[in-house]
C-alpha cells in the first residue's frame, strides 16, 4: 500500500470571517429558540393572555367586594403586594394582613382598564392597567375619586396564572 499524505492545513480565519461566523451562529440560535419552547408560541401567548385577563377581572371583583379570601386565591404563596406609601407585604400571610387592613379602612368601587398583557416566558407575564372609580372611607363614609396605574407580574403555577408581584400608584392629583 502506498503512503497516505495529509493535505489538511490549518488556515487562520480573518477577523471578518470570525465575525461572520459569530453572526451566523447567533442568528441560528435566535431562530431555533422558539422550537425549544423557551419563548411561548403565538397560540400559547393568546391563551395565556385570555387567562391572565380573567385573573385581572377576578381581582377587580375581589377588590370591589372587599373579599380577602378571593384576593388571596389570585396570589402566589410568595406573592408581594406593594401598596403606595407602605412597605411591601412579602409572602401570602403578609399579603393577607395588608388586604385586611385595606378593606378595614376603605371600600372600593373601581373598574380596571387593561392596557397591556405581555407573556415574556412560558410561565411569566406582566400586565399594565389603569383603574378608576370611587373609594369610600369607612371611618367617615366620605366618597373620594379613585384613580391608579398598576403593574402586575404574574407567574403560571399548576393552579393557573397567579399574581406574583403587584404595585400601584395614584394618578389623581393630590
Amino acid at each position: 500500500m502506498g503512503k497516505i499524505y495529509s493535505v489538511c492545513h490549518y488556515i487562520k480565519p480573518t477577523t471578518r470571517e470570525v465575525l461572520l461566523l459569530k453572526n451566523l451562529l447567533i442568528h441560528l440560535i435566535v431562530l431555533t429558540i422558539p422550537s425549544f419552547g423557551i419563548l411561548p408560541s403565538a397560540q400559547a401567548t393568546e391563551s395565556a393572555q385570555t387567562r391572565i385577563h380573567a385573573v385581572l377581572e377576578a381581582y377587580e371583583q375581589a377588590l370591589n367586594a372587599s373579599d380577602v379570601s378571593a384576593v388571596l386565591k389570585l396570589y402566589t404563596r410568595d406573592g408581594v403586594f406593594m401598596a403606595q406609601h407602605n412597605h411591601p407585604a412579602v409572602g401570602i400571610d403578609a399579603v393577607k394582613a395588608a388586604y385586611q387592613a385595606v378593606f378595614k379602612a376603605i371600600d372600593l368601587d373601581i373598574k380596571f382598564d387593561i392596557r397591556e398583557i405581555d407573556v415574556i416566558a412560558d410561565d411569566w407575564a406582566f400586565a399594565r392597567t389603569n383603574s378608576a372609580g370611587t373609594t369610600t372611607i369607612n371611618a367617615t363614609g366620605d366618597k373620594v375619586s379613585e384613580g391608579n396605574q398598576e403593574l402586575f407580574l404574574l407567574r403560571k403555577t399548576p393552579d393557573g396564572w397567579k399574581i406574583a408581584r403587584y404595585i400601584f400608584s395614584t394618578t389623581n392629583p393630590r
